[in-house]
């Protein structure tokens, strides 16, 4: 299942590493603490839109952009999710279907 929030602190992370800049400098900038900024890159907190909207000034990105991002990110992972989601299905399914295969093959043969 995709979490937004996942994404979005992995969109968050890239972006400020890209920068080169540190978890201390994005919080100064964004009045965030830094251990609640450190939280939101991990997934595990999400930030409410006021926060979102500054820690996105402190990156010098417009927060469009990187709803736009995390929305391609989201788009991305639930395209893989169904992809394996149908592998494995069909997959179980082949299996299931090779051992009935087997079996009246084998009952056949002994009648």
């Amino acid at each position: 299942m995709v979490l937004l929030r996942r994404e979005l602190g992995d969109a968050l992370r890239e972006t400020r590493q890209t920068q080169g800049r540190t978890l201390r400098e994005v919080s100064a900038s964004a009045s965030c603490s830094l251990g609640y900024l450190s939280e939101i890159e991990r997934g595990e907190k999400e930030a409410s839109s006021e926060l979102l909207a500054s820690i996105c000034r402190a990156l010098d990105v417009p927060l469009s952009q990187m709803l736009s991002t995390v929305a391609d990110r989201v788009s991305l992972t639930e395209a893989a999710e169904t992809q394996m989601t149908t592998v494995l299905t069909e997959g179980l399914a082949t299996t299931i279907d090779t051992r009935r295969v087997t079996r009246r093959d084998t009952v056949v043969s002994a009648a």
